[in-house]
Formats: C-alpha cells, sequence, structure tokens
C-alpha cells in the first residue's frame, strides 16, 4: 500500500470529566493524565462481532504484543458479548478507530468499540491493530501532544484529510489532527515522531519541525516511548491482595499514581456499601472472581469532587470479590481508607 493510498486511524469524541473551577494546577494535572488510565491488574475482555479468522488472529497478535513488554493487564477472549469491554468489527466501510481508556465503560453492549477497516495482515496493518489497542489502553495520538512544537499548514491538513482516502469531515480532522492536548491532559513526555500512536504524514502538512516538511513516517511498531509509558501505567508487578472484612477499615498511604488491592469474601449475600475516606482524588473499581476471570461489576471516580469512592451492590456469601483502588492526588496528608459494610 503506497503512503498516498494509505488510511488513517479515528479515535471517537474523548469523553472530558467536567471539573470543577479553582482546582490547584498539580490536582488538575493529575486527574487529566490518569482519566483514560485503567487500574492495574485489569482484564479486558474482548470480543470479535465479525470478522474472517486472519484478521482476528492479527488482532490477537498485536494485544499479545502489548501484553509481553509485560504489562500489568490481561487480555482476554470472550464469546460473550455482554461481558466484554472491547467489541471489534471488521466493517471496511467505516475505517479503523477505537475509542480511548475507560470511556468504553460508558458504550453499551449493543454497540462496537473497535473497528478495523482494511487487511491487518501487512506490516501497516500491524502497526494499526497495535494502534487501536493503544487507544483502548488510554493513549492519545502522539501528533497532539502538546510538546510537539509541530505547526501545521492548516489549509492543506484540511484538503488532505477530507480528501481520498481518508474523507473525513473537518470536525474529524481538527478532533483527530490539529487539535492539541493542553498540558494538563498529558505526563509530560516528550514528542516521540516514531510512537506506534503517531500518524504518517506527506510533505506539505507540517510547516515546523522543518526537517518534517517533507514528511513524517514512523518507523512503524511499538516505539521504546510507548513502551515505556505503557509500562509507567501498567507495571507488571504481582500486587498484594489484602482481605478486607465487613466494617474494617484499611488505611491507604499511597502516591499519585499508586494503587492497592483488596478481596472480599462476604459471609452473607446482602447489599454492602464499599467506601473510601479522607481527603483524596482516587478511582474505586468492584469486580467479582468468575472461576479466575476478574469481571468488571462496577467503579466510582471521585476526583475534583470533593466527597469519596463509594459503591453500593449486592455482594453475595461464598463469592470472591475484588477491589482496586488507584490514586490520582492525596489531599492533606496523604492517608485515606477504605472499609465496607
Amino acid at each position: 500500500m503506497s503512503n498516498e493510498n494509505r488510511p488513517l486511524c479515528l479515535t471517537k469524541p474523548i469523553v472530558q470529566r467536567e471539573l470543577p473551577p479553582g482546582l490547584p494546577d498539580l490536582r488538575m494535572r493529575l486527574i487529566r493524565v490518569l482519566s483514560k488510565v485503567w487500574v492495574n491488574e485489569t482484564e479486558l475482555h474482548y470480543f470479535f462481532i465479525d470478522g474472517p479468522e486472519a484478521q482476528r488472529e492479527a488482532v490477537r497478535k498485536a494485544f499479545a504484543e502489548w501484553k509481553a513488554l509485560p504489562l500489568g493487564l490481561k487480555f482476554t477472549e470472550t464469546t460473550d458479548r455482554g461481558s466484554s469491554e472491547i467489541r471489534i468489527a471488521f466493517d471496511q466501510a467505516d475505517g479503523s478507530w477505537s475509542y480511548v481508556g475507560r470511556d468504553l465503560l460508558g458504550i453499551p453492549a449493543t454497540e462496537t468499540t473497535m473497528n478495523f477497516g482494511w487487511d491487518l495482515t501487512d506490516d501497516y496493518g500491524h502497526t494499526t491493530a497495535l494502534h487501536e489497542i493503544g487507544h483502548s489502553l488510554g493513549l492519545p495520538h502522539e501528533h497532539q501532544n502538546p510538546f510537539s512544537g509541530i505547526v501545521w499548514d492548516e489549509d492543506a491538513v484540511y484538503k488532505f484529510f477530507t480528501g481520498s482516502p481518508n474523507f473525513w469531515t473537518r470536525a474529524q480532522t481538527e478532533q483527530n489532527v490539529l487539535h492539541k492536548f493542553s498540558q494538563q491532559e498529558v505526563d509530560g513526555s516528550p514528542w516521540d515522531p516514531n510512537s506506534v500512536m503517531e500518524y504518517w504524514f506527506p510533505a506539505g502538512l507540517i510547516v515546523q519541525p522543518a526537517q518534517y516538511s517533507g514528511g513524517l513516517e514512523p518507523a512503524g511498531g511499538l516505539s521504546d516511548q510507548d513502551k515505556e509509558w505503557a509500562k509507567k501505567f501498567y507495571p507488571a508487578t504481582t500486587a498484594a491482595v489484602t482481605e478486607l472484612k465487613a466494617f474494617e477499615s484499611k488505611v491507604l498511604q499511597l502516591a499519585a499514581g499508586q494503587q492497592a488491592d483488596f478481596a472480599i469474601v462476604p459471609e452473607a449475600s446482602q447489599d454492602c456499601t464499599i467506601a473510601t475516606f479522607g481527603t483524596s482524588d482516587m478511582v474505586m473499581v468492584l469486580f467479582e472472581d468468575d472461576g479466575g476471570s476478574l469481571r468488571y461489576l462496577g467503579g466510582d471516580d471521585d476526583s475534583g469532587t470533593g466527597l469519596n469512592a463509594q459503591l453500593t451492590t449486592r455482594l453475595l456469601a461464598g463469592r470472591r470479590y475484588v477491589v482496586r483502588l488507584r490514586l490520582y492526588w492525596a489531599g492533606g496528608n496523604g492517608t485515606s481508607s477504605i472499609m465496607y459494610w
């Protein structure tokens, strides 16, 4: 496939959570940077809606390559659409695209969350599969990094992307190319022109840096910086899981980005409330252990609210549940706690 005929990938609109005005810059930045990131050790289930076996196998290989970095995430193929977080189609008329990170949780199980619009069995297709999975892990497009220093010829960008083979709207071009994320939304890493999340661009679209005025062609595959980012947010460490008993408070002393995991095995079937206490911004996620596979039951993100993360749900006697807590920002003395009843 020549560059001239090589289509590019889209993201679905990224949902930005509304935060109250007046939050300190550091607190705001930590919330924004971690807003799309899963709690570590999450098991993401992917479901193939359709597609030939060769294309499915190409996607499986891309998941395996991300996992082998190694990552503290698990990717599990499932035949149960209703229990999947990632639902993959191969609609050749719909281009290649994905929702980003935890935005997946807001998409109904009846809808696709990732699509591949061209062959994945060549080198460019393999990079495409890695790219879309990168979005599902929470990675944005690299050329939208505010530290890139890219100056665009905007008229040329609109002309290129609204034409063949992409046929994007001006709004899609703005969202996926021209829009720069604020420095509060990214982790501060320098621009990586070889990132798997970087587009290729023909000559005439980039004005600065001048070295890319003749075009930008990433190397393909995962770059060293891609791998560093993924392992930073999803370290492959075996987290200690502490048992949490009813009415027992556990103190949490976590730094930004750190996590604590707890297991709950209720003695009686009843509606239970699981809650955090203290001044902090934290995401709490509850999973049910289904024969060794952790199924997502619910979550709460208290970031920026001045409240605490809390879930109320029915827990069944003798079943095992896992609660994962990931801290964004620790206010006050940096100490908080968790309890269920």
